[in-house]
């Protein structure tokens, strides 16, 4: 049976899995602790918790502590409650140093106390180490569990040592080298290993990094090296150059993926969620979602001051086609800040080419607002066969397209040298400024035409 219909046996038959009614209860039981660990998890995240508490218990333990490592944080917090102290002490030790960090954030300080006194003494030694740093720092997603070579180490030194370690550490293509301090002095890769003599020291067939994470840097700048540089790992290091671990792809991806999500969020107007949607309380979200959609409701009432103020302009045919023009504003600016963020992103657009790039904007923002304006003129005079009104639309509609892509070109990059995230400016925020601008210029323009 194919896993898609396995699942939604199971969601159909919840019951008598839970009951473990017979036939059919002990079949679709057999049939479920085959899944991969990672599909129960999502099962099982989808499931309400009395029945997550009866049919976890269930499970043998290698496959709690497999289907542990596949929950989202808060709910590894609750499948805790679900096992005894050894049973946590296992599911706990089988994790990350690193995942372990961003487990404990959850916990109040008993529990933390609790669950720390679990861990074995090198982990609990990883864990509050990695505690003193931010979580979207560098030293707050590197891993520590690393193997490093010394550099007086021979190739033959090093490949027993490899041998005596076998997996109790990650191994990667890139193993990095330190002197005696522990500072960093290069890598060498695994192939180097098999195409030096025996006798043949580390230090002499290192090679340099081409790029070192301080432990403060921010995830992001790092992730956006990695994929410049195309690096499987990156090595972390203290401001003194002591060696502290290193972030590999994996954790790249994953840093990509919720980066990407803020992003979005931002772009949306919503502060990034710290959870998953369904791991975020209902009202959390409520509170999220509504304060910022009040704050650019009551923003937007500016624009209704504005054409208030020159109602005795705003007649007629003219409000026909106010929409379209404050929607062609917001538009504009909506795709430019798009470019712009994603740009920024992939370290397309850096400092060196910020001048070249608004040079091309402001002649892509002449060009656009010269198109839209010419189509706005011929639908406004075939509407209303007034020559008059179409040239103000037009000249109207120019001038709403011209501010509207400089402005979306040029605050992303002022929020990124404020040191904001340039993603705020994208989506609601740059459409309400839009429509209030679109709606002041527009008006401004029918007056000096119209009644100048």
């Amino acid at each position: 049976m194919e896993e898609k219909n396995i699942l939604q046996e199971l969601r159909e038959n919840i019951q008598a899995l839970v009951r473990d009614e017979q036939p059919l209860g002990r079949a679709l039981w057999h049939e479920f602790i085959q899944l991969h660990p990672a599909d129960i998890a999502n099962f099982l995240t989808d499931t309400d918790k009395e029945d997550v508490s009866i049919l976890f218990d269930r499970f043998p333990k290698h496959l709690k502590i497999a289907v542990f490592k596949e929950f989202s944080d808060v709910m590894k917090v609750d499948s805790l409650s679900f096992m005894d102290e050894a049973e946590q002490a296992e599911a706990l030790n089988g994790l990350q140093a690193d995942e372990l960090t961003d487990l404990f954030d959850l916990f109040s300080d008993e529990e933390l106390k609790e669950h720390l006194n679990l861990l074995h003494k090198k982990a609990r030694q990883q864990v509050i180490s990695l505690m003193k740093f931010h979580p979207e720092s560098a030293g707050g997603i590197m891993e520590t569990e690393v193997l490093t070579l010394m550099e007086d180490f021979t190739v033959e030194k090093s490949i027993k040592l490899l041998q005596r370690l076998q997996l109790s550490k990650d191994i990667y293509q890139q193993i990095y080298v330190t002197d005696h301090d522990h500072r960093l002095v290069g890598y060498i890769k695994l192939e180097d290993l098999v195409l030096h003599r025996p006798h043949t020291r580390i230090g002499s067939i290192l090679r340099k990094n081409e790029f070192v994470a301080r432990a403060d840097e921010d995830r992001e700048q790092i992730a956006g090296k990695m994929v410049h540089y195309e690096l499987m790992t990156v090595p972390v290091v203290s401001d003194d150059n002591h060696f502290l671990g290193l972030i590999p792809t994996s954790t790249l991806i994953e840093v990509l993926v919720q980066e990407a999500s803020e992003d979005l969020q931002k772009m949306s107007a919503l502060s990034p969620l710290k959870y998953a949607y369904f791991d975020t309380p209902f009202w959390r979200l409520f509170y999220e979602r509504s304060y910022i959609l009040i704050a650019l409701l009551l923003t937007q009432s500016f624009a209704a001051i504005i054409m208030n103020f020159y109602q005795a302009t705003m007649v007629g045919s003219l409000l026909y086609f106010t929409t379209m023009l404050v929607g062609a504003g917001g538009n504009s600016s909506s795709q430019t800040s798009a470019v712009v963020i994603q740009g920024l992103i992939t370290g397309e657009l850096r400092s060196s080419n910020f001048w070249r790039f608004l040079k091309r904007e402001f002649w892509m923002a002449i060009m656009l607002a010269g198109v839209l304006s010419l189509v706005g003129f011929g639908r406004a005079y075939l509407t209303t066969s007034s020559l008059i009104t179409s040239i103000t639309i037009s000249a109207s509609l120019f001038m709403i397209v011209f501010f509207a892509v400089t402005l979306g070109s040029c605050i992303p990059l002022l929020l990124r040298r404020l040191n904001i995230d340039p993603a705020f400016s994208a989506g609601p925020f740059l459409a309400t400024l839009m429509d209030i601008l679109g709606t002041l210029i527009y008006c401004y323009v029918c007056q000096l035409i119209l009644r100048g």
